[in-house]
């Protein structure tokens, strides 16, 4: 069964560190990265929300093209990204059940900018090594 090490991102800083120390694990035990990168829809009027999840994605594979370039090209290790509507923790439990993830990894910043409670549980249900990068 292959490895997957599933790592979040935001495009901050933070976030590139984080996606930077996914794919040296990666390379330590030859394994895959995706890296996620969820938003949410908040605003919806007379059809803005089509548009609104256009531009929000555009700009997320623009960001996503930069951190080929700084970070994925050359480090010979596979590589997905995904980009999903809803709340980030949701959307990792969801590819947990769909995928054998072997880690998770995640930044300081974005798990203190979303909700505490919703992360504790997250780390209570999920069944892998968590790994926070500062």
């Amino acid at each position: 069964m292959a490895k997957t090490i599933l790592c979040t991102t935001n495009f901050s800083a933070s976030s590139k560190h984080a996606v930077q120390w996914a794919v040296n694990l990666a390379r330590q035990l030859k394994a895959h990265v995706t890296i996620l990168y969820t938003y949410r829809l908040i605003k919806s009027h007379n059809g803005e929300a089509v548009a609104l999840k256009k531009q929000i994605e555009k700009e997320a594979l623009q960001h996503f093209e930069d951190l080929e370039q700084d970070i994925l090209e050359g480090q010979n290790v596979s590589y997905d990204f995904r980009i999903e509507i809803g709340f980030v923790t949701d959307r990792i439990e969801q590819l947990i059940q769909k995928t054998p993830v072997t880690f998770l990894v995640m930044d300081k910043e974005q798990m203190s900018a979303n909700n505490k409670e919703s992360f504790e549980e997250l780390v209570e249900q999920i069944k892998i090594p968590l790994v926070i990068v500062p």
